[in-house]
């Protein structure tokens, strides 16, 4: 999906509108040429969530030359839910923004690089990173996870062993029959301890 200002030039006069809608242009056939499937080309505006979650498109492409920032703070806010591959394809040589860009979550940031040849490998390395950067996520949460488990676990042993007069190792082996007996994870015990203990005081 490529997001991008409209083809139609108003003005035949306007010299930038006219080249930026042939380079826009040029952009749509190397896709196409490079054997890409091209499902849309939407404006950046207010309805581009929408949009985007209805086409659910592999890699969204924008577009942009002056209007780079605008258009991709368009694109950022509508795939903050759910993250896609995006790649910046621009004329602006300003690379004040790239930083920024890619804190956003652009993953490549492609300046007067539209020559049909380059297209392939750019949106080939930008999936790759971005599934790369998906998996790193992916483990961090799992590693915040596993952490906040083993912190309500140890909670809920100390709960036991206050209540109930348990060891450690007494505690952690009650916490683990329930588990194996109610088929949960030992995280899931313990916060339903933890979470009973709460409601009676």
């Amino acid at each position: 999906m490529v997001v991008a200002p409209d083809l139609v030039v108003s003005d035949p006069g306007d010299e930038h509108a006219v080249q930026q809608a042939e380079r826009s242009r040029s952009l749509r056939i190397g896709l196409l040429e490079n054997g890409f499937n091209l499902i849309a080309t939407l404006p950046a505006d207010v309805f581009l969530a929408e949009r985007i979650a209805q086409l659910q498109p592999d890699m969204i492409i924008v577009d942009a030359e002056s209007a780079a920032r605008d258009a991709l703070e368009h694109v950022v806010m509508a795939t903050r839910d759910e993250r896609r591959p995006i790649v910046l394809f621009t004329n602006d040589e300003d690379t004040r923004h790239v930083r920024d860009a890619v804190a956003a979550g652009v993953s490549a940031y492609i300046v007067a690089g539209l020559a049909s040849e380059r297209i392939r490998p750019i949106l080939h390395v930008a999936m790759a990173r971005f599934q790369h950067e998906q998996a790193l996520r992916r483990e961090l949460a799992d590693a915040r996870s596993e952490l906040a488990g083993r912190k309500t676990i140890e909670r809920a042993k100390g709960l036991l062993m206050r209540r109930q007069g348990l060891s450690e190792t007494e505690a952690y082996e009650k916490l683990r029959k329930t588990a194996m007996d109610k088929g949960l994870k030992l995280a899931e015990v313990a916060q339903r301890i933890l979470d009973v203990a709460d409601l009676l005081g």
